[in-house]
């Protein structure tokens, strides 16, 4: 793994983001040392987090945005994927993840989001969605979001991540809710993926609160 690399003589630092190879961590051949990833782990997460809070090239955000894309996000969930919920790495890792699943399939999430945001107005302003929330107004709400994340505003990416899961955690339960009574079964499945998602948003505010106090490693 390389972190953004200090090309310099005239102060300008962190011109290219991470690039993962969770290969290098894999130093027995039993597979890789827990320790070791877990450091390589919050290592690549702060270089991540300062680089992009150091820089003011707006194409460097905008390559920090894209990585997964880049990379692939099996690449960063073997990294980050498996560290505490309410961690740097782990907090890190639900942003890339909730962006890969919005645009995996924006008009679902917009619809999701259109049924919840009703019953959650506080949350809908928090994540920060265009009005009508369509497939469009989902992907540039993410690319927002993680954006934020490298511009030094990263408790409040949190906070916008956490309460579109809110949102769409409604959203769901409200789907759940219609087709009870045809399709129970789809609908205990909706459901629970609506609790998984409110779980997430719990993390989600943890993290912000833990990098506010200083404490989010």
């Amino acid at each position: 793994m390389t972190a953004h690399r200090n090309h310099h003589t005239d102060g300008q630092r962190h011109r290219r983001p991470v690039a993962f190879e969770p290969r290098a961590f894999e130093p027995f051949e039993g597979g890789p040392d827990p320790a070791r990833v877990s450091e390589a782990a919050h290592l690549s997460a702060r270089a991540l987090v300062q680089g992009g809070r150091d820089a003011e090239d707006p194409a460097v955000h905008e390559r920090l945005v894209h990585l997964t894309e880049r990379e692939g996000l099996e690449a960063v969930a073997e990294l980050w994927s498996h560290c505490p919920a309410v961690s740097l790495p782990g907090a890190l890792w639900r942003l890339y993840a909730l962006r890969s699943a919005i645009l995996a399939d924006p008009h679902r999430a917009a619809a999701l989001f259109r049924d919840g945001r009703h019953a959650a107005p506080v949350a809908r302003l928090v994540a920060g969605a265009a009005e009508p929330p369509g497939a469009d107004q989902m992907v540039q709400m993410a690319d927002s979001v993680l954006s934020g994340a490298f511009r030094g505003d990263f408790d409040m990416a949190l906070e916008r991540a956490a309460a579109f899961c809110r949102v769409i955690s409604l959203g769901q339960s409200h789907h759940a809710e219609a087709l009870e009574v045809s399709r129970p079964e789809p609908a205990a499945s909706m459901l629970q993926r609506a609790q998984r998602l409110l779980g997430t948003a719990e993390d989600l505010e943890q993290a912000a609160a833990a990098w506010r106090g200083g404490t989010l490693d």
